[in-house]
């Protein structure tokens, strides 16, 4: 059984920062995919980050030069550093997990962006 645990949402004004982080455990093969998605009231879920056990990186237009996605594979963990923010980034954010032809999801952490 695989299990994700999320941290470090929060409220935070404008051009603030935050860093969610997602600690992994069980059966969790060396290659995988591990990445953060977000949900607004009323949208869709959307990939922010990505980044595989090679270390290839994805971002969504939205937050590149902003957002900053890392992991480290001794720890099976993975960070989004989040600075810049905006208001229109307060959302749920996600943490998945792509490993051996299954997707597993955290139970998610809420970011804020107020004044």
């Amino acid at each position: 059984q695989v299990r994700l645990v999320e941290s470090g949402g929060g409220l935070v004004q404008p051009g603030g920062s935050l860093r969610l982080s997602c600690a992994a455990s069980g059966s969790i093969f060396s290659i995988n995919t591990m990445g953060w998605y977000r949900q607004a009231p009323g949208k869709q879920r959307e990939l922010v980050a990505s980044i595989n056990s090679a270390y290839r990186i994805n971002y969504v237009d939205s937050v590149k030069g902003r957002f900053t996605i890392s992991r480290d594979n001794a720890k099976n963990t993975v960070y989004l550093q989040m600075n810049s923010l905006r208001p229109e980034d307060t959302a749920a954010y996600y943490c998945n997990l792509y490993n051996s032809g299954i997707y597993y999801w955290g139970q998610g952490t809420q970011v804020t962006v107020s004044s």
